[in-house]
This record gives structure tokens, C-alpha cells and sequence, in this order.
């Protein structure tokens, strides 16, 4: 056998070039999404989301309502005339009459019988009384012309000299009480919204402490890495909005809900006693456009409100373990 010179031996196999493969890079998120406190945090921020929305949503009603009857009072005075011995009191409502109708700005006048005037007492007396021997005043109900305003001290003054007995209520105590109930409501609903949003804040801060000793050892991990705080603490913000918005949406949907199923049973039930007692009360239940736009105003504002809170707690944390 013949020794193969050196060129003619075949090349030696060389290895194939390690191609530039980048790493696997494994992905997961600083605080865990699904976890058990995550869950928890959602349920609290839905709950609270849904009472403050119920209660925005009845200040509304309260307040729609009280002024609809400061409106409805406010556009109608009444005339009393007080009987006393010796004094005819038909004539005196009908002088009464004669000179409401033609002071300027009056709108409509409508004199009550004597049995409409005794009928407005059953309420407090009771029926089949006879009140024929009682000083029942005769009531003369006067509406105000649209967009008039009529001098009711000038009035009050002519009735006082032209019609003895005759005194004219323009109801100011009432509206003063209505608009007085109207404010201690809507102060009790801020007070109460003020409440819960301190609520949430609470929440969100013992969560995000949470999360965070829960997640210590990447936090150190990064920040000795050389991890800025806003990053960490831009990854809670994240997290923390995320649920809020989720927790919100949920509260905030269910009262929406709730305000459109009781306007349509108050719809459903008009026209009955207990519809119309209610409607008279608190309005058809509708909050209107306003109304949903003020709730959904309120998941935003809570969802910041988490965010903002989750970030403050965390920088907080980072500045004392620098």
C-alpha cells in the first residue's frame, strides 16, 4: 500500500460555526396579575367603586328632586282669609280674587270651597267630621305667570288693606327647609365619598406593601442591579391601575345597572299609588346622561387614585431601603 502524500489526503472535517443564536429570554411580570391578593384588591375597589356610585347617583336624585319642588312651590302663592264673626268671607274671596287677578304677573287664581278648604284637614282629622263649627280659613291658590316676577310685598300690602283677614303665604319657609335638606344631602354624599375614597387608599397602600414582600428578594435583586426606582416603581403603578380600572369597571357597570332597573320599574309601576307617592319623592329614577357620566368619572378618578397611591407607596419603600 502506497503512502498518500500529504496533499492528497482528504481535509480534516471542521466544525460547523456557532451561529450568533440569541438566548432565550424569559418574561414575567414584577408583581403577579392573578394573584390571591390581586383578586382581593379587585373586589374591594369594585364594592367601594359601587357604594359611591350609589350614593353619587342618589345626591343627584335628591337634588333634581329638591329642586323640582322648590321650582313648583316657588311658582304658587296662597291667599288665606281667616273667618271671624261678623265677616263674609265669600265676599272677602272674592274681593281677594278680583285683586290677584289683576296685579301684575299673576298667571292664574283658583279660590277653594269651603268643602275643598274643610277636605285638606282629613289628612290630620280624619273623615266624617263635621267641621262646621270650626274656624276653617278659606285658601285661594295663586300661580305666578312664567318667567314673571311679581311684587309679592305689594301685594301682600294691597291684600292686607282691601280684604280683611287676608294674609299671603309665598312659601319662602318651605323652600329655605327643602333647600336646606337639599345641601345637608349633598354634603353627606361628599362626606361619604370622601370616606371611601380613604378607603381605597388604605387598601392600596397594605396591598402594594404586600406585593412587595411578596416579591423582596427580585425587588433587591433589581435594585442592586442598578434598577431606577421609577422603574420599579413604574411596573407597581401599571399593575395597581390595571386592577383599579378592572375593579371600577365592575362596581361602576353594577351601578349603572341598578339606576337603569329602577327607572324602568318606575316607569313599569306609574300610575299606581305607590309609583306616583314615589315619583312625587324622588323623580322618575333617572339619572340621566349627567348622572352616567359622573360614574364613570368616579372609575376613573378611583383607578388614578390606585395608581397614584401604588407609586407613592412604593417610592416611599425604595427611598427607605436606600
Amino acid at each position: 500500500m502506497t503512502e498518500l502524500s500529504r496533499d492528497d489526503r482528504p481535509p480534516l472535517p471542521t466544525a460547523p460555526p456557532l451561529a450568533a443564536t440569541p438566548l432565550p429570554r424569559f418574561e414575567s411580570a414584577l408583581v403577579p396579575r392573578n394573584s390571591i391578593s390581586g383578586r382581593a384588591l379587585v373586589a374591594v375597589v369594585a364594592i367601594m367603586t359601587f357604594l359611591a356610585s350609589l350614593t353619587t347617583g342618589a345626591v343627584m336624585l335628591v337634588s333634581q328632586a329638591a329642586s323640582e319642588w322648590q321650582a313648583d312651590v316657588a311658582r304658587e302663592i296662597t291667599i288665606q282669609i281667616l273667618p271671624a264673626s261678623g265677616r263674609d268671607l265669600d265676599a272677602g274671596v272674592d274681593k281677594a280674587v278680583s285683586v290677584a287677578r289683576a296685579f301684575p304677573g299673576i298667571g292664574d287664581v283658583r279660590p277653594y270651597s269651603k268643602e275643598e278648604s274643610s277636605k285638606l284637614l282629613e289628612p290630620w282629622l280624619g273623615s266624617g267630621l263635621s267641621l262646621a263649627e270650626l274656624p276653617v280659613p278659606r285658601l285661594i291658590v295663586v300661580k305666578i305667570a312664567s318667567g314673571a316676577a311679581p311684587d309679592l310685598p305689594q301685594l301682600r300690602r294691597m291684600l292686607a288693606e282691601q280684604v280683611p283677614g287676608a294674609t299671603l303665604d309665598d312659601h319662602r319657609g318651605w323652600i329655605d327647609r327643602m333647600r336646606a335638606m337639599a345641601g345637608t344631602a349633598v354634603a353627606a354624599g361628599i362626606t361619604v365619598l370622601l370616606l371611601m375614597v380613604a378607603a381605597t387608599v388604605l387598601s392600596v397602600t397594605f396591598a402594594t406593601r404586600g406585593a412587595m414582600a411578596t416579591n423582596k428578594t427580585v425587588i433587591e435583586v433589581l435594585h442592586l442591579v442598578g434598577a431606577k426606582n421609577g422603574f420599579i416603581a413604574g411596573n407597581f403603578q401599571r399593575h395597581f391601575l390595571l386592577l383599579g380600572l378592572e375593579g371600577g369597571a365592575i362596581g361602576g357597570g353594577a351601578a349603572m345597572l341598578v339606576f337603569a332597573l329602577a327607572a324602568l320599574l318606575s316607569r313599569w309601576f306609574a300610575g299606581t299609588a305607590g309609583g306616583d307617592q314615589t315619583a312625587a319623592l324622588f323623580g322618575s329614577f333617572s339619572i340621566g346622561i349627567s348622572g352616567y357620566a359622573a360614574v364613570l368619572g368616579q372609575v376613573v378618578l378611583i383607578a388614578v387614585v390606585t395608581a397614584v397611591t401604588s407609586r407613592q407607596t412604593v417610592n416611599r419603600t425604595l427611598e427607605m431601603i436606600d
